[in-house]
């Protein structure tokens, strides 16, 4: 699984809605999970650490890192859909 530069950048509402971040690799993507994120943590969230975290280690998998991250995202609230 590639874990490059993903084709569009998935933008986070940090902090309330002020505050932006753009996510753009699994690699930040990873970092984010870890470091920053609600403490919602729901199924899609354990399933986007998962496959993130399996990307980076090069396993193969049927989940895309990004989708993932992006389901996460949505299900916390932080997903920035405008």
């Amino acid at each position: 699984m590639k874990t490059d530069i993903w084709d569009r950048g998935v933008e986070l509402v940090i902090d309330g809605k002020d505050e932006f971040r753009t996510v753009s690799n699994t690699r930040e993507a990873v970092e984010c999970l870890m470091t920053s994120w609600p403490d919602e943590k729901g199924p899609a969230y354990a399933t986007a650490r998962k496959a993130c975290l399996s990307a980076l280690d090069g396993e193969p998998s049927d989940i895309d890192p990004r989708a993932a991250f992006i389901a996460a995202a949505g299900e916390c609230g932080i997903l920035r859909t405008s």
